[in-house]
């Protein structure tokens, strides 16, 4: 390959080429040493070589490995997939294919890649975390965020502009800042967003600031902040606005044709006082010896051809997004909020879902066709707990009208519950957490949101059509997307019996760990002092529900045959299933459906954004508990631990729905020991235990909004 005598570096340079050429030779990873005895070099090319090595490393065409050796990256086992970074640095790299274990990556083998970029990962071989094979990052194919939002922390010397610090504490690095575009000097605290430009060195970018959000101590800027961290869209694209405006306020009489007219029938929407866009009405009647029930659903798809700028839109948007203070929907308002909001008094296209139900909740025969309704009752779910429930006298002589009709609603909803429960659906009722705000827009209270049966309504009655329509469109043979959700898995669940098995529980835990069995402990914990840990444990099993072709089943409900039909106004997938329908029953101009493939591209986009608005759901609950926190540090709480590590335990608070850690650093009475299999803290002297469950005093001892933490000590009683 190359000749045998001795290069004088004063007449030789060694290329790229040559270098890559001598490791395709080769075969194998080599030293600096084998490269040299290899193509016959001197040892004063040594450097020269080096540098040739960073110079193809930084390319992602060769890798360092283990031992100071050096491998060719195309000869390595690379794997694509999303980086995933922990809020302690270190990162993970999950494949796109599933089947695939998630590959770890040391902070110092990001190459430049972030948070939710996706990337290619060359596996370090012989190298393992844990269960987890251990890789380094050589090419990042597609950044997650062209722009990032960061924090002023202080005035850079001369013309260096400003260091900032990403407002995400999952990325690692430090941004040097132009500022120029902006009206004015940016102060500490106040959060840009700005576009990074080039890694300066190892940590540090440099960036050009785009525009300022204003200061990070305001709830506002926090959720516009959210958004932007989440990719969460915020503005409609012109052509979609264009098709909104185009249509009509209301439906054309035209538009009634071939529609079932049941505007004469008293159907209702339930939902939130806050809520706007109404997708669901419904309508029950006492028959024979059951129920009817009749489900309708805004008529999406009458005005949203596929492929129009509103589908792809929509496509992309995946669901509406909801926050404390805002919703960034599905669909522009005129359709979110006007002509597919099933709003009272007024006519509105739906499909409609009708099924019949024995006495006991069981199921009887279904009919769809598309039909035209007029709600005649917008109610909320505190006003029909008021008349049903509570018996309040005011409430139910407003609701006169269709109070029969509610408490026909309440009886088949029961009964359907009931049937539910007797086939192992599972049911945690978790409390959901309710910020409260000020005038200013500051919030004053974060609490448990009440749930009523009235609540529990509706969910039954969106189950049971939901289950109708899949059951229907299976039958039929189309082409849909399911809601699978999997079986827990197998070494996920033996793991929680074990550790029941040590509890007060242990009497009632089977020996086999079967999905059955764990649907019979939750039955059994239920009302009961264990309920909390037993829930909180059970949770972490639990695998994500996602879309699919594929006829999988629904683990949560114990359903062996479910889709989404009921929000096509704020879920994409809802909207295909409608398209699915109107093909299945004929509806002149539907059809056909997308194939499997198709349909797994559209499901895997929909499952990724349904993270991105968890993920964003998330961020600010925790954002806005820590503004709420702020001014309260030194104030005494009580809480409930929820989860142990060996560095500490989380918490949650009874007096406001919040959470956060007390570290074992803080606890200076003893040293404790981790038992992960107990799940417990124990004190090496005093035998002192922290479990799941447990109920501790607390002081709040720090809130940090940088690293979005907040900090407990332990109070002692009567302290």
């Amino acid at each position: 390959m190359m000749k045998s005598k001795k290069k004088n570096p004063a007449e030789f340079s060694l290329s790229q080429n040559d270098v890559l050429a001598m490791f395709k030779e080769a075969r194998r990873p080599m030293k600096i040493d084998d490269l040299l005895r290899m193509g016959n070099i001197s040892k004063r090319w040594k450097r020269g070589l080096e540098l040739r090595l960073e110079e193809l490393k930084d390319q992602g065409r060769i890798l360092r490995l283990r031992g100071g050796a050096w491998g060719l990256a195309e000869q390595l086992k690379m794997i694509t997939g999303t980086l995933e970074v922990q809020r302690s640095g270190v990162g993970f790299v999950l494949p796109e294919d599933r089947k695939r274990n998630d590959v770890f990556v040391a902070p110092h083998d990001f190459g430049g890649a972030m948070h939710g970029d996706k990337v290619v990962v060359a596996l370090l071989p012989g190298r393992q975390q844990g269960k987890n094979q251990e890789g380094r990052i050589v090419r990042i194919l597609e950044r997650a965020h062209e722009t990032l939002t960061c924090k002023v922390v202080r005035k850079l010397g001369g013309e260096g502009g400003y260091l900032c610090r990403p407002s995400d504490p999952r990325l690692k690095i430090s941004l040097m800042v132009n500022t120029d575009v902006l009206d004015g000097k940016p102060a500490k605290g106040e959060l840009l967003v700005v576009r990074p430009e080039e890694m300066v060195e190892d940590g540090l970018w440099s960036a050009v600031a785009l525009e300022s959000l204003g200061n990070e101590e305001s709830a506002d800027v926090q959720e516009r902040l959210v958004k932007l961290n989440n990719d969460i869209p915020t503005v409609f694209p012109p052509s979609a606005l264009e098709q909104a405006a185009s249509l009509p306020a209301l439906p054309a009489q035209e538009d009634f044709a071939d529609r079932v007219d049941l505007r004469h029938m008293s159907f209702v929407t339930i939902d939130g006082e806050t809520a706007k866009d109404f997708d669901d009405a419904v309508y029950v009647e006492a028959q024979g010896d059951g129920f009817r029930l009749w489900v309708a659903i805004a008529d999406v798809s009458h005005y949203v051809p596929v492929d129009s700028p509103l589908d792809r839109e929509a496509q992309e948007r995946a669901n509406s997004y909801y926050f404390p203070q805002s919703v960034e929907p599905m669909f522009p308002e005129a359709l979110s909020n006007g002509l597919c909001s099933l709003n009272p008094r007024v006519p509105r296209l739906a499909m409609v879902a009708e099924t019949y139900f024995y006495s006991n909740g069981s199921y009887g025969k279904s009919k769809f066709y598309p039909a035209v309704i007029e709600s005649k009752a917008r109610l909320t779910y505190e006003q029909v707990h008021k008349a049903l429930e509570e018996k309040d006298a005011d409430t139910r002589l407003v609701l006169d009208p269709v109070l029969p009709m509610l408490e026909t609603a309440e009886d088949l909803a029961r009964q359907l519950r009931a049937q539910r429960m007797q086939r192992g659906s599972l049911d945690f009722d978790l409390p959901e957490a309710g910020v409260k705000f000020n005038i200013y827009g500051e919030p004053v209270d974060i609490t448990r949101r009440v749930r009523h049966f009235s609540h529990q309504i509706i969910e039954e009655f969106m189950i049971a059509a939901n289950e109708a329509v899949a059951r229907f469109l299976t039958e039929r043979g189309e082409n849909f997307l399911y809601r699978s959700h999997p079986d827990p898995d197998g070494e996920k669940l033996l793991g929680l019996f074990r550790t029941l098995q040590r509890t007060d529980m242990a009497e009632h835990v089977p020996m086999d760990p079967t999905p059955e069995a764990l649907q019979h402990v939750l039955r059994v914990a239920a009302g009961t002092d264990q309920e909390f840990i037993v829930n909180r444990l059970a949770l972490r099993t639990m695998m994500q529900a996602v879309y699919t072709p594929e006829h999988e089943g629904h683990f949560g409900l114990a359903s062996d045959c479910y889709c989404h039909f009921t929000s096509p106004i704020r879920r994409y997938a809802d909207l295909v299933v409608h398209r699915a329908l109107k093909h299945a029953l004929k509806v002149p101009g539907y059809g056909p459906n997308p194939g499997p493939g198709q349909l797994s591209g559209i499901a895997d986009h929909l499952n990724a954004r349904e993270r991105k608005g968890m993920e964003a759901e998330r961020e600010i609950l925790k954002r806005l508990t820590v503004l709420f926190l702020r001014d309260k540090v030194g104030t005494r709480y009580t809480g409930i631990i929820n989860g142990v590590t060996d560095f500490g335990f989380w918490v949650e608070l009874e007096e406001v729905m919040a959470e956060g850690l007390v570290r074992v650093s803080t606890i200076n009475d003893d040293y404790y020991g981790y038992l992960p299999e107990r799940q417990e803290l124990i004190g090496e002297r005093t035998g002192r235990r922290f479990r799941l469950g447990q109920r501790v005093l607390l002081w709040l001892t720090e809130v940090n909004l940088n690293r979005l933490e907040v900090n407990f000590a332990l109070r002692e009683e009567g302290e």
